[in-house]
C-alpha cells in the first residue's frame, strides 16, 4: 500500500539528509519526495509516498517522532486531501506535429512554457495518474528530456 506522510519538521541544514537516512537504514525506498518552507520561516515540510503495509509505517512514524527536529508527523493517506504532482516535459515537435501536441496539453490542461524551432515544453500539474496519461500520450512524438516534482499534500479545510 502506498502512504503519503506529511512532516513538519525544523527549517535547519542537514534534516532532510537525517529524515533520508532513517528511511534508508529502515530498508525503504521513497516513492516521492517534497520539501519546502511553510508559512513560517522557521518550519519545513515534508511529504513523502512510501510504500508498505500499516505495521510498519507505524514503526518508521514513531522512529521519525523520535528526531528532535521533527515537529510533528502525519499520515495523510486515508485523510481528505488535495495532493498535487508537477511535470516539465520537452517533447520533439515539428510544424506538422505542434497542434496536435498543443490539443494533448489542452486536453489535461497543461501549459506550453517554452516553443523552440524543435520542441515545446510542457508543464502539467495534477496527480499521479494524469501525469503518466500525459507523458504517456506524449511518448511518441519523441520525449527529450522530463522532470517531476514529488507530490505536495494538504488536508482539506474542515467544515
Amino acid at each position: 500500500m502506498r502512504h503519503t506522510v506529511s512532516v513538519l519538521v525544523a527549517n535547519e541544514a542537514g534534516v532532510l539528509a537525517r529524515i533520508a537516512s532513517l528511511f534508508s537504514r529502515r530498508g525503504f525506498n521513497i516513492d516521492s519526495l517534497s520539501v519546502s518552507k511553510t508559512e513560517r520561516d522557521d518550519i519545513s515540510r515534508i511529504t513523502l509516498v512510501v510504500e508498505g503495509d500499516n505495521k510498519v509505517l507505524e514503526q518508521l512514524t514513531k522512529q521519525l517522532n523520535k528526531l528532535i527536529v521533527v515537529h510533528k508527523t502525519s499520515n495523510l493517506t486515508n485523510d481528505p486531501i488535495v495532493g498535487r504532482d508537477l511535470a516539465l516535459i520537452k517533447v520533439t515537435s515539428t510544424q506538422n506535429t505542434r497542434s496536435e501536441i498543443m490539443q494533448i496539453v489542452d486536453i489535461f490542461r497543461g501549459k506550453i512554457v517554452d516553443v523552440a524551432s524543435n520542441s515545446i515544453m510542457v508543464e502539467v500539474t495534477g496527480d499521479e495518474d494524469k501525469i503518466n496519461a500525459i507523458e504517456k500520450l506524449l511518448e511518441p512524438f519523441g520525449i527529450k528530456e522530463l522532470v517531476r516534482t514529488g507530490k505536495v499534500a494538504m488536508v482539506r479545510g474542515q467544515k
